[in-house]
């Protein structure tokens, strides 16, 4: 267990992190909310030992996901309208609202690792040990993603 100390420092550091990830997953700012507060319910109460700072990382991040699945299984599960949310966010440049609608409208495998990605920082290597999935299978995601959303991107160009 941590020191309150050591988890409320943790607790700050990767919070937007999982929140991103969870609403990557469930498009549903509430939802990833739930999810946010149950990993870090899970990090308080886990009696694991960490190796480090990257291995308690990588274990939010596997934790997000498997709590994201058993909310997309849920059926009280809840929608959102995502423009309203897209609304009240604030972006630095403007094509970066365009960019998250664009990303949130992949299938949730892409968004999953365009997030981890692009905005983490993992590698093709370590997603797919994050997802349980083949390092190829990462790397396919990554591409079909990235052609996906370049394919989104311009044909709004064009609207």
């Amino acid at each position: 267990m941590f020191t309150e100390e050591r988890f409320t420092t943790l607790a700050k550091r990767y919070m937007d992190m999982i929140f991103r990830l969870a609403f990557s997953y469930l498009k549903n700012a509430p939802d990833a909310d739930d999810i946010t507060q149950n990993v870090l319910l899970s990090l308080y109460r886990t009696n694991k030992t960490f190796e480090s700072e990257a291995h308690i990382k990588n274990w939010l991040i596997r934790v997000t996901v498997n709590e994201c699945k058993n909310a997309l299984r849920s059926p009280w599960r809840r929608t959102e309208d995502l423009e309203e949310y897209a609304g009240c966010l604030s972006f630095q440049q403007a094509g970066d609202g365009e960019l998250f609608r664009q990303i949130m409208a992949l299938d949730v495998k892409y968004r999953a690792v365009i997030v981890l990605y692009y905005y983490e920082g993992y590698s093709i290597e370590e997603m797919a040990h994050i997802l349980n999935i083949p390092k190829a299978t990462a790397g396919t995601r990554l591409a079909r993603a990235r052609k996906n959303l370049r394919e989104r991107m311009e044909a709004k160009d064009y609207d």
